[in-house]
C-alpha cells in the first residue's frame, strides 16, 4: 500500500517553502550510507568516519520508515496537519524533534521550561505533555497570529494550565522572566525564532538555566548554508558564527545532531 508523505525540503538552494510529495515505494534513488560497505572507513571533508551515518544519504523511504517508528500523539498529528495550511508552515519542528524535545524534558526532569519561538505550538505542545502536573513552560513568541492556533491546541492537549504565553519581542520576555524569577530558574529551553537573535537568546538563557540544565538550538544546519553561507544571508551567517561560539564554549557540554533542521544540545556545566 502506498503511503504520501509532505515533507518540506530541507536542502541546499531548495525554496524554504516548497513542499514535495513524496512515496514509500518511490523509484528514484540516492546514494544511501546502507550501500557503502559497512567494513569499510568513508571519507567526508578529509576526515574518516569509521560508521557512514544514515543522514549522508537518507532516502524519502527511510524516512518514512523512521516516521512511522516515531510517536505522535493524535493532538500532535492534528496540530501538524493544521499547520501544513498556514504560512510559513515550514518553521515548524518535524514529528521527531518533537518526539526528542519530550524525551528530553524527561531526562532532565525538568519542572519549569522556557520557549523562545512558539508559532503553531508544536514543540511547546509536545514539551507540555512531558511535564509533570505542576510543571510550566513559559512561551514567548512576538507574533499573535499564529499563537493563537497554539492556543487551541494547548487546550485540546490539556496543558494550557501548564503554559503561560508571553507575547512582544523575545529578548525583552527573558530579561523580564530574569528579574522575575531568578538566575538558574529553569530547567530547560528551546530555541526557535529569528536566527539572527540566537545568540542574545543563548547568552540570556545560560543566565536562566540552571548548571545541568538544556537549552536546545534548533534549525543550527538551516537548511545546509551554514557549511556555505550565500553572501548577504545574514541568518546562515549568524548560525555559523553561533555554531563556531558553541563548539568553543567552556560553559557548556555540546553535541550537534541532525535532527531537523540540525538540533544543538547544550549542557550548562
Amino acid at each position: 500500500m502506498q503511503h504520501t508523505l509532505r515533507m518540506h525540503a530541507m536542502y541546499p538552494g531548495s525554496p524554504r517553502r516548497s513542499c514535495v510529495e513524496v512515496r514509500r515505494n518511490c523509484s528514484g534513488r540516492v546514494r544511501a550510507a546502507s550501500e557503502v560497505s559497512p567494513g569499510k572507513a568513508a571519507s567526508t571533508g578529509g576526515r574518516v568516519i569509521n560508521k557512514v551515518p544514515v543522514a549522508i544519504g537518507m532516502t524519502p523511504q527511510v524516512y518514512d520508515y523512521m516516521l512511522e517508528h516515531t510517536r505522535e500523539p493524535e493532538v500532535l498529528r492534528r496540530l501538524r496537519e493544521e499547520t501544513a495550511d498556514v504560512h510559513g508552515s515550514h518553521m515548524q519542528i518535524t514529528p521527531e524533534q518533537g518526539a526528542l524535545l519530550g524525551l528530553l524534558v524527561e531526562l532532565v526532569g525538568a519542572k519549569r521550561v522556557v520557549e523562545v519561538g512558539v508559532f503553531t505550538g508544536y514543540s511547546s505542545t509536545a514539551m507540555a505533555l512531558a511535564l509533570p502536573a505542576d510543571g510550566k513552560l513559559v512561551a514567548l513568541d512576538r507574533d499573535e497570529r499564529p499563537v493563537a492556533m497554539a492556543q487551541r491546541y494547548w487546550g485540546l492537549a490539556g496543558v494550557e494550565e501548564r503554559v503561560e504565553l508571553r507575547v512582544g519581542p523575545a529578548e525583552e520576555s527573558l530579561q523580564a522572566l530574569l528579574e522575575r524569577d531568578g538566575p538558574g530558574s529553569y530547567d530547560m529551553a528551546f530555541i526557535d525564532a529569528d536566527k539572527r537573535a540566537y545568540d542574545s537568546y543563548y547568552e540570556l538563557l545560560l543566565q536562566l538555566v540552571r548548571p545541568g540544565g538544556l537549552i536546545a538550538i534548533d534549525n543550527v544546519l538551516f537548511y545546509g548554508k551554514v557549511a556555505d553561507p550565500p553572501p548577504g544571508d545574514k541568518a546562515a551567517l549568524a548560525l555559523r558564527d553561533l555554531n563556531a561560539k558553541l563548539l568553543a564554549d567552556t560553559r557548556i557540554s555540546v553535541s550537534m545532531v541532525p535532527i531537523g533542521d540540525g538540533m544543538t544540545l547544550c549542557r550548562r556545566r
